[in-house]
């Protein structure tokens, strides 16, 4: 079978690397392409050029190309309907609707149907102007949660430890900070608790959990400075431990799933539930229509069954027959290396030298923003350049290995975070797990 990837990050890196271990590509003789990729998947798909905002452009390579299965990594072309024109087109696609990944391109949406499928999350007031979120301001008490409702390539929320800054950040977000993201804003009650992720795959009725992972959003150590996409990811999350998985899929995702489809809008795909681990119980913070970047790369270090036939059993509306996934009982962990000016305006052109790493069954690089430059040198090509991931038989273990991967690494103009995993590591060094 071929299948066509579509996107050009790292978590499209990690799908292909995966997929191209899969059944469909290796047993059947298929071909996975990816677009429009980047230079580190030249050893595991074949890299084509395809608009994916051109709608009738992909569907014409898929049919010409005989596509099995596409598989739409990013959110935007999500929301932008392309599963919906794939599908009509009768192709099997890996990725919600348009109106399904509401739940991640707006987060009015997600608000009003938690409030409708009774799906504890955190008290919230949605805004159309400015002065309607200034106002709104006085139901809150420090800090502020502040959301642009729109796509904003994870970096539209803003915690605002006091009034002047809350009001600063309304100002910026509404002046046009987030482009169209920011058009609306939702302000929210500020949870106490540990965030962590749950991924779920849906076909529109069943829903397999698919794995957990703690991502770190703040550009600086200890969990300092601004959000950014992410500056590293471990899995398993334990902190999600067995009980507090079953309620939040029995309190948060399921409710979902039965709410969209009794809607008319059934959830094709992977659904991503950002959670916050509360004194009350699991709460949500938000929806994610696609896999997380860079939480992907760790579930797919880990995953041992064959991806492509999870994906498709998800488009094909057969998910239910499929067993549960099996997973490597190891850590996964990846250290996200940034270029310089991240997450404001990064220094494109650095030069990168991966011949020293060592990368093998458990440890790989994927390429998050590189390009080749005309004499066949790598560069660094965007905000996150490089994810660097490493398995091992605890977090510190798999941090080691990650870390001992990134200083191989030549990028002088390149940055981490050197704490990745910390908290996991603290109560593993509690559970006395007999590292040192």
């Amino acid at each position: 079978m071929n299948i066509l990837v579509l996107g050009s990050g790292g978590r499209e890196h990690a799908l292909c690397w995966k997929l191209a271990q899969s059944n469909a590509i290796k047993s059947e003789s298929g071909t996975l392409y990816v677009s429009p990729g980047n230079p580190g998947m030249e050893d595991v798909a074949q890299i084509v050029s395809v608009d994916a905002a051109k709608h009738g452009e992909v569907t014409a390579f898929c049919k010409k190309n005989d596509i099995g299965l596409v598989v739409i990594g990013p959110e935007a072309p999500l929301v932008d309907g392309l599963a919906d024109t794939l599908r009509d087109a009768g192709l099997a696609v890996f990725g919600p609707s348009a109106q399904a990944a509401q739940l991640e391109g707006s987060k009015a949406f997600t608000k009003a149907l938690c409030d409708r499928a009774g799906i504890p999350t955190a008290a919230y007031v949605r805004c159309t102007t400015l002065a309607e979120a200034m106002s709104a301001l006085a139901t809150f008490a420090p800090p502020f949660v502040l959301k642009a409702d729109g796509l904003a390539g994870g970096k539209g929320v803003v915690i605002a430890d006091n009034e002047d800054h809350a009001r600063e950040a309304l100002e910026d977000m509404f002046g046009g900070a987030f482009g169209d993201a920011g058009a609306e804003v939702v302000i929210e009650e500020f949870m106490v608790g540990e965030e962590a992720s749950l991924f779920a795959l849906t076909d529109g009725t069943h829903v397999i959990p698919f794995g957990t992972a703690q991502d770190h959003k703040r550009v600086g150590e200890g969990d300092t400075g601004p959000n950014t996409g992410g500056m590293g990811a471990y899995s398993p999350a334990r902190v999600l431990n067995d009980e507090l998985l079953a309620e939040a899929m029995e309190r948060i995702v399921l409710p979902t799933v039965r709410q969209m489809k009794d809607e008319g809008m059934p959830y094709c795909g992977v659904l991503y539930a950002g959670l916050m681990l509360t004194n009350e119980g699991p709460k949500l913070v938000e929806y994610n229509a696609r896999f997380g970047d860079p939480e992907c790369q760790v579930l797919m270090m880990r995953l041992e069954s064959d991806l492509a036939d999870y994906m498709l059993a998800c488009a094909n509306g057969t998910l239910g027959e499929q067993a549960a996934p099996r997973w490597d009982n190891q850590t996964a962990l990846t250290v996200v290396m940034a270029a310089r000016g991240y997450p404001g305006t990064p220094e494109k052109g650095g030069a990168i030298d991966l011949s020293a790493v060592a990368q093998g069954d458990n440890t790989k690089v994927f390429h998050a923003g590189t390009k080749l430059q005309a004499d066949g040198t790598l560069a660094a090509n965007g905000g996150r350049v490089l994810n660097v991931t490493a398995l091992g038989v605890d977090t510190r273990a798999a941090r080691d290995a990650a870390y001992v991967a990134v200083d191989a690494v030549d990028f002088a103009s390149g940055f981490c975070r050197r704490d990745i995993g910390h908290k996991e590591i603290e109560r593993e060094t509690g559970r006395d797990t007999g590292r040192g």
